[in-house]
């Protein structure tokens, strides 16, 4: 724990920074301040694969068993060692020397972990133990593609009794950006179905990734979909807290790297003023 590391950075999410096997550290550009990452897919299995993911050597599958043991006790020990110890003043920027959450993402989609309500149960307890509860966040980072497993329903409703609040990922409304950009057979009709599920059992945001793919920003018609699957959202309830607009800040460690490139700021600027438009709050980040 108390290596020579740089200091942490936006632009460096490594899940072993500090040698640990499930908790790591990160500077969360979205969230902002120090965010402690917990990654339940040791094993960089993921059931969808985005063109721009940056796990190396990612393949397709579930979460391996948790050890909930080693899981507690890393999280216990790092967290002391972030409240109490040298961590913040050797390892994170002065302006960035604050606790903001505790975020399940990782290398992989986190609820395929079999024990994922196990999990929320177990940080609610560490929460409790470090005097944090409902005074940091708990973000669950997720493509929402198994909202209809009872655990994971159940992990959820646990989650928003610990200020939890979900990012629910949408790049594409359309089958074939999906197939596109996420590898994901998942129609958009199961990803609204699976949204409104994940937003009446807590707190949720739609994350989406935006960047050009061979030079090119998304379609018109892609921008189309994507506002009318917000709307109809919004006509039919979903209690949406906004969306998060990110572009590229690592680099992918896909095959299709080399045809990802950021967009220009304009370009996401405007786009985030159509969705601001449907009464929807929108925060962009670089």
């Amino acid at each position: 724990m108390h290596q020579r590391l740089p200091p942490l950075s936006t632009h460096d999410h490594s899940r072993d920074s500090v040698g640990l096997t499930y908790v790591y550290p990160v500077i969360s550009r979205r969230a902002g301040g120090v965010s402690i990452g917990i990654n339940l897919n040791t094993n960089n299995a993921c059931n969808w694969r985005c063109i721009y993911c940056q796990v190396p050597n990612l393949r397709r599958g579930s979460a391996p068993p948790v050890d909930l043991s080693l899981l507690g006790k890393e999280l216990r020990e790092f967290l002391h060692e972030l409240l109490h110890g040298s961590f913040m003043t050797e390892h994170v920027n002065p302006e960035e020397r604050r606790l903001n959450d505790i975020a399940l993402s990782g290398n992989g989609e986190p609820t395929s972990a079999a024990e994922f309500e196990q999990v929320i149960e177990l940080i609610g307890q560490i929460l409790g133990e470090f005097r944090l509860t409902n005074r940091i966040k708990l973000v669950l980072i997720t493509n929402g593609s198994l909202m209809h497993r009872p655990n994971v329903r159940r992990g959820i409703r646990k989650m928003a009794q610990l200020n939890g609040e979900i990012w629910f990922k949408l790049d594409s409304a359309t089958s074939e950006g999906r197939l596109r950009i996420n590898h994901s057979r998942q129609k958009p009709e199961t990803a609204m179905t699976n949204l409104n599920t994940a937003a009446r059992l807590c707190p949720t945001w739609i994350q989406t990734a935006v960047f050009a793919l061979d030079g090119q920003p998304p379609e018109m018609r892609e921008r189309e979909a994507y506002l009318n699957f917000l709307s109809h959202c919004q006509d039919h309830g979903t209690p949406l807290r906004g969306v998060l607009l990110y572009s590229l800040a690592r680099p992918s460690m896909q095959p299709e790297a080399q045809r990802l490139s950021p967009l220009p700021q304009a370009w996401i600027d405007a786009f985030a003023s159509d969705i601001r438009a449907l009464g929807l709050e929108t925060k962009s980040s670089a």
